[in-house]
């Protein structure tokens, strides 16, 4: 047997392993809870980091024992007219989890309170590259704070606020003090949100977990105009306008996806060299872009 048709045989079975995970990966999506409620075609949950992000977050919650219920890009109500974007809510006998995910590789350094956190990025031959992300526990008391506003007519409900990372990233540093927020990554988030479970000594009804679930789920089904007001009003809330006495002052503009920085950068390579555009800081978690007008 020649080495050629080994290597054919083998390129062969690999393929056949491909097509038969991506069928039985294709039929598990389709039948779980965030399509039924996201109705994302299957291709475009591989093609969006921020959204293949969530259904993970989603697929390590499913073992939680109990019942409960999820929700995704819930879009809560602002006392301003505005919106905020929840990535999942889980509603579970032990209370209301809320998860901001956030799929960042490298070093994550950071604190509770600071405005920002840092992310270091190996560069190669021992160097290094620091990006800034604004604070996703700040970001999460945002979503908190609507949402418990929104659910005011329902009483004695409990909160937890998780970050969660993805597994392409190392928590080095992450200093909290509160005891009101969860930092942890992807793998690891069955096993924290199961010992907030087992601790619960009140458990909230089947028909209260399905009233609040009835009362959030209009908020996951916007509209593409509602979500691209959404987006404007993130950029408004955090452009500046540039003062006639400083003409070459660039405005401070906000990641519609993720809350950081955009800053003006210079295209290096390929068709668009030389061209100036606006990406996103924490890239490559995040690789929007904006095109200067």
């Amino acid at each position: 047997m020649s080495i050629l048709f080994i290597f054919f045989a083998l390129a062969v079975l690999g393929i056949i392993i491909a097509i038969v995970t991506g069928i039985k990966n294709y039929k598990e999506y389709k039948e779980s809870e965030y399509y039924q409620i996201t109705k994302l075609p299957y291709w475009k949950l591989y093609f969006d980091t921020g959204r293949l992000g969530e259904y993970d977050t989603y697929r390590c919650l499913c073992p939680i024992e109990g019942y409960k219920k999820y929700l995704f890009n819930c879009y809560v109500p602002k006392e301003d007219g505005t919106t905020t974007e929840v990535d999942v809510i889980m509603i579970h006998e032990s209370g209301i989890y809320v998860f901001e995910s956030k799929n960042y590789s490298g070093w994550i350094f950071g604190t509770e309170t600071q405005q920002e956190w840092t992310q270091v990025l190996p560069t190669g031959r021992g160097k290094s590259q620091k990006e800034h992300f604004f604070n996703p526990i700040i970001q999460n008391k945002v979503h908190l704070k609507w949402l418990q506003s929104y659910l005011k007519d329902f009483h004695d409900l409990r909160f937890y606020s998780y970050i969660v990372f993805s597994m392409h990233c190392e928590l080095k540093k992450v200093t909290l003090t509160s005891g009101e927020h969860y930092v942890v990554k992807r793998e690891d988030i069955l096993e924290a949100v199961s010992q907030n479970v087992s601790v619960s000594a009140e458990k909230m009804s089947k028909s209260k977990i399905n009233e609040i679930y009835d009362k959030l789920y209009p908020l996951t089904q916007m509209g593409e105009l509602e979500k691209i007001e959404h987006i404007e009003n993130i950029k408004k809330r955090y452009d500046k306008p540039v003062s006639s006495n400083e003409p070459t002052k660039v405005q401070d503009k906000i990641c519609p996806r993720c809350g950081g920085k955009l800053t003006l950068k210079v295209a290096k390579r390929g068709n668009y060299a030389g061209n100036k555009f606006y990406g996103c800081e924490n890239y490559p978690g995040c690789k929007y872009i904006e095109n200067v007008k």
